[in-house]
């Protein structure tokens, strides 16, 4: 193994979350088409393919690159892109290469990208805001956007969402229903302009238990090959369930708690305002990290015998996504057999 920190993979959790999350969209009878910029990594999206999944989701152009120079040959970019000629560019080669749709979320976006792909086999797909208010046109305007798009010369494939705010305590299923309403909305829309939405398109990791899947026809979930401490606390993932693992080392009793070598350089930041902390300990659940710094975790115990100096613990990431884009390789043990996978897509961020 190598030195502390590194990111360590359970490769029978792996195998079973992919396996388990492609059955459930089979048996709704739904597309599977999950979001690899969890993992960046060909290998697990090869994994997720041969489960079942029907291409991939990736949040960036570079992503697309990457993934598509590694075979990947059916990719959505999930992100209102402003193409411009340097963009377009890039994803007229993506496009050679796979088939493609990018998002758009305004008039003025789908015109800009029907000027420059609109004689390419490049698709559009039409965000729509279904309560995250981050990006996504009102879903009632979905078909202006859509039609907007195709008289640029783009083709529409449907319409998309990511109820993101599912990320609450309380937040999975309420989530799921506003999207299923905002999609229901979109679809019509699109339909009132004449354009049939071949896809519905939805999901989210906390949400995928909650999911109407009578409204959307494809899923695109991310976190769920890894798990995080994010899911742990929202009850969408079990300990038991999470992959991915930080491994540390126990360096100091300072204060009388655990200091860790795995500080926010190994782990991220992120903490959410639900979060109980900046991490757990994945096989000590009263344990939380306290304090982080950018090579120190302080983790409070609840009360229970400090680990020796020296020991080992696994600390389960708040956001694994954040996690992953900081490290070069995953290190994956199963069955006693050790193997690395590259971070491929690490900081493929444009």
């Amino acid at each position: 193994m190598p030195a502390t920190p590194f990111l360590r993979v359970d490769g029978a959790r792996l195998w079973r979350n992919v396996e388990r999350t492609a059955a459930r969209a089979a048996a709704a009878g739904v597309a599977l088409r999950p979001h690899v910029k969890t993992h960046k990594s060909p290998d697990i999206a090869r994994m997720q393919l041969a489960a079942g999944a029907v291409g991939i989701t990736v949040a960036t152009i570079g992503e697309a690159e990457v993934f598509a120079d590694q075979g990947c040959d059916d990719i959505v970019i999930a992100y209102p892109l402003w193409v411009d000629d340097a963009a377009a560019v890039r994803l007229r080669d993506v496009a050679r290469r796979a088939r493609l749709a990018i998002g758009v979320d305004s008039v003025e976006g789908a015109g800009r990208a029907g000027l420059l792909l609109g004689d390419t086999d490049v698709e559009a797909l039409v965000e729509v805001d279904s309560g995250h208010h981050r990006s996504g046109v009102a879903a009632g305007d979905a078909g202006t956007v859509a039609a907007a798009a195709q008289r640029a010369g783009l083709s529409v494939r449907g319409v998309f969402t990511f109820p993101g705010h599912s990320y609450a305590p309380g937040g999975p299923s309420r989530a799921a229903a506003d999207e299923a309403r905002a999609l229901r909305e979109a679809a019509d829309s699109l339909q009132a302009a004449g354009i049939e939405p071949l896809v519905v398109s939805g999901g989210s990791t906390p949400s995928l238990a909650h999911t109407d899947t009578d409204v959307v026809t494809e899923l695109r979930p991310g976190v769920y090959v890894f798990g995080d401490a994010q899911q742990w606390e929202l009850g969408a993932m079990e300990p038991e369930d999470i992959a991915l693992t930080c491994r540390s080392t126990v360096i100091s009793h300072a204060g009388g708690r655990l200091v860790l070598d795995a500080g926010s350089k190994s782990l991220g930041a992120d903490r959410a305002e639900y979060s109980s902390g900046f991490g757990r300990l994945l096989d000590h659940p009263d344990a939380r990290l306290v304090l982080l710094s950018e090579h120190h975790a302080v983790a409070d115990l609840g009360g229970a015998r400090l680990l020796p100096l020296g020991s080992q613990v696994d600390v389960v990431p708040n956001h694994v996504c954040n996690a992953v884009n900081l490290s070069d390789t995953l290190h994956v043990e199963e069955s006693g057999n050790l193997w690395a996978w590259t971070v491929a897509a690490r900081g493929r961020n444009s």
